[in-house]
């Protein structure tokens, strides 16, 4: 191997042989064009599309109707609820009413009856 570093006359030649070297190459590019799809694979993306936009629209229509029955059953059970409190407050007050009928009646004038039978004569037409 050629001592280099301090020879400028062997550097000139190295950069001379690749100027030469660049002169006779030639270049080629390389161009590739992309082929278009054929039709029935195109059918077939499209139809795989639609029916996962189907079967999306589906699932997104179940849990629609899923969500609407919870919520009816949440506001049914609230309802009942509701009315459970009414029914206890009202059986309340039905044994209040019930407590109070034997004194009211007699201070009204109620008289309890007797172990006969009470006996009940028709009066003639006139």
């Amino acid at each position: 191997m050629a001592y280099t570093r301090g020879n400028l006359a062997v550097k000139e030649r190295a950069r001379q042989e690749q100027v030469q070297q660049q002169r006779y190459r030639e270049t080629t590019k390389v161009v590739t064009r992309r082929r278009e799809l054929p039709i029935r694979e195109k059918l077939l993306y499209l139809l795989t599309l639609v029916a996962s936009i189907v079967i999306a629209g589906m699932l997104i229509s179940r849990y629609a109707h899923i969500y609407q029955i919870n919520y009816s059953i949440n506001t049914a059970s609230k309802d009942i609820s509701k009315l459970q409190t009414n029914i206890a407050q009202l059986k309340i007050q039905k044994e209040r009413l019930e407590n109070q009928i034997v004194p009211t009646a007699k201070e009204q004038g109620y008289i309890e009856p007797t172990r006969e039978p009470i006996r009940v004569e028709k009066q003639a037409a006139k």
